[in-house]
């Protein structure tokens, strides 16, 4: 896969620890399971299935890859009564209708010297097939993607959330990252994209699907690596907050919440904590910016009589 890195940079493909390293200098901070997954994906030129509850940092994979290895970035967000046509292509009525008029208005003129109906039929026939040709043709994601001469990463995003119909579709695509549309043939990608998939679990994807792709499922983190992710998305963040928040959501996931916080409502609280001029935890200061990483009010409500107590199992 050709990339557009600068010359003279290191290879972040060269090994997993290159690409644990290369990441982090984008703002990803990878576990090695998580780097070596993209490894063996990037070098097997195989999809990766990418599972974990929301906020861990699946799509988030896909965006820093891209920016990594100097990649094009295109996206589909999946979704129920997604089909091929908003997927692969389209054609364009509108500019499909417009000929069709001008055609219509010249159609005397270019059947005039036809000897008999059946040549008349036969110009006619080649007339029509202009009007399904590339000029006329709408690609949607899928073939962007293998449009790519020089390659680029594809993010199929919350696949779990299309229908399975779509998803025996993709199939073809994603074995041999190719298409096949009936009126041009068969499109095969010259560089295959780097195809990543993201599923939330809403619904079990079908063996087949899972057949094609490497499974990498990111966990919620442990407190040293979750710090260090704080650190990085949130630079100028001091060492000493960083461990007491970071300590707090950990302890609120060990509880029973509807909606547990996840990376990146930590994230998002650190930055607010950094608004709020805080330098360290206060009852008052959790009380006040609960919101930011629990999402639903009966969570908080069961929360907030605890806040001090929780604070001292740190």
């Amino acid at each position: 896969m050709t990339t557009a890195r600068a010359a003279g940079a290191a290879d972040p493909l060269a090994s997993v620890d290159a690409l644990i390293e290369g990441l982090g200098g984008v703002g990803y901070i990878a576990s090695r399971r998580i780097a070596t997954a993209l490894y063996m994906a990037v070098n097997l030129q195989k999809p990766i299935l990418v599972e974990g509850s929301a906020g861990v940092g699946k799509t988030e994979l896909a965006l820093s890859t891209s920016a990594l290895l100097g990649l094009p970035l295109i996206r589909m967000q999946c979704y129920e009564g997604l089909d091929e046509s908003k997927a692969l292509y389209e054609w364009k009525y509108g500019k499909q209708l417009l000929y069709t008029q001008i055609l219509k208005d010249r159609m005397g003129e270019a059947l005039a010297d036809a000897p008999d109906m059946d040549a008349a039929m036969v110009r006619l026939h080649g007339m029509g097939d202009l009007f399904f040709s590339e000029p006329f043709l709408e690609p949607r994601p899928l073939m962007k993607a293998l449009r790519e001469d020089d390659g680029c990463v594809l993010l199929i995003d919350e696949v779990d959330k299309s229908d399975e119909a779509f998803e025996a579709f993709l199939l073809e695509v994603l074995s041999a990252y190719q298409v096949s549309v009936p009126e041009l043939g068969v499109i095969k990608a010259k560089t295959p994209p780097l195809v990543f998939l993201t599923s939330n679990n809403v619904r079990d994807l079908g063996d087949a699907l899972k057949r094609r792709c490497l499974h990498l499922h990111i966990p919620l983190p442990e407190a040293s690596l979750e710090e260090r992710i704080v650190a990085t998305r949130v630079p100028g963040i001091e060492a000493g907050l960083t461990k007491e928040l970071v300590a707090f959501v950990q302890t609120l996931r060990t509880l029973d919440l509807r909606k547990p916080p996840s990376i990146s409502e930590t994230v998002d609280w650190a930055r607010a904590l950094i608004l709020l001029h805080a330098d360290s935890l206060s009852p008052d200061m959790v009380r006040d910016t609960l919101n930011v990483i629990l999402k639903f009010e009966q969570d908080i409500e069961a929360i907030e009589p605890q806040i001090s107590e929780l604070m001292h199992r740190r």
